[in-house]
């Protein structure tokens, strides 16, 4: 009998074990840190130095994966509460009883803490000093704005345009208008995607008592409007990356292109505010991204002169 009680306590304890294993990769938003992961290779490719110097790229993105893992987990404790009324987040970890609040706390300052000391060592203390806002605003910030006010959508798009740029620094080079114009790009691209997830998932985030602009915003006019003028903004950014000498005019055309696709997307939402015509803009968001900067890599030059020389040329 004892053997037999043993035997079974043993089995549960590896079935809770498995699952506090299967629980990490949600407990971390995998694909959302792999979203960070690859902006920041994107920042270090793009940056003049980046090709020629690939020895620190590696730390990188593993310092980049821990610290976002991290702030996710903590994100992720502080909203237990909330992510328990709602459908779509119901089933997370922690909410579920998978794994305690006060494991994902301890978890998640932990793998931050790696990560931010990794990049400081293997990197550069600018780049671990970037990281570090990311947490900051994330959890600091970002997190407790979202029940409180809309403006917490413009803090979480911060944190989104802050990986590039350490992966700009991580490669050695200084902050400059390369570093700035991904930056720039990641946050504008952002406020559509996220409005228009917002718009359909609505009435779950009033469940959570969240204050999504889609939520305060019963008419959607605002949403739709701030949908169009961040799509609007993301139009000239191939433009400018071929002005300062980052990419070529092909990139430009494409992106010219790209931005179009979501100013009409979101320009339909704004006169059809429906589930289904947000679900379209936010699906042409996730096609956006990886193609805007899959056609930037491939059209790279790297010319960290170029913006400067195509003023002086207007200039003439």
């Amino acid at each position: 009998m004892v053997s037999g009680s043993g035997s079974v306590i043993e089995r549960t304890g590896a079935r809770r074990a498995a699952a506090v294993l299967r629980a990490y990769p949600e407990l971390t938003k995998i694909r959302l840190t792999s979203l960070v992961v690859a902006t920041t290779v994107v920042g270090y490719v793009m940056a003049p130095r980046g090709v020629a110097h690939l020895a620190a790229l590696l730390p990188t993105v593993l310092g980049t994966a821990l610290a976002a893992a991290g702030a996710m987990a903590l994100n992720q404790s502080l909203e237990a509460d909330r992510d328990a009324r709602m459908r779509r987040t119901m089933h997370r970890p922690v909410p579920a009883g998978v794994i305690t609040r006060r494991h994902a706390s301890l978890f998640g300052l932990c793998v931050a803490a790696a990560g931010l000391a990794l990049l400081a060592v293997a990197a550069n203390l600018l780049t671990a000093v970037l990281g570090l806002a990311v947490v900051a605003v994330y959890t600091l910030l970002y997190t407790p704005l979202k029940p409180r006010s809309p403006l917490c959508t413009l803090a979480g798009a911060v944190c989104g345009a802050i990986p590039p740029m350490m992966g700009w620094t991580a490669s050695g080079a200084a902050l400059g208008f390369g570093a700035w114009l991904l930056a720039g790009a990641l946050f504008l691209w952002q406020i559509p995607h996220f409005l228009a997830l917002a718009w359909v998932y609505r009435d779950d985030y009033e469940r959570g008592g969240f204050r999504m602009l889609p939520v305060v915003d019963g008419s959607g006019r605002a949403t739709a409007g701030m949908a169009v003028l961040y799509s609007l903004a993301l139009v000239p950014v191939g433009v400018l990356a071929a002005l300062g000498g980052m990419t070529g005019w092909t990139f430009a055309a494409v992106a010219l292109v790209l931005g179009s696709g979501l100013v009409a997307l979101s320009s339909l939402l704004a006169v059809r505010r429906t589930e289904a015509v947000a679900r379209r803009l936010f699906y042409a968001t996730l096609a956006y991204l990886p193609l805007l900067l899959g056609f930037m890599v491939a059209d790279r030059t790297a010319s960290p002169a170029g913006f400067a020389m195509a003023l002086l040329a207007g200039g003439r």
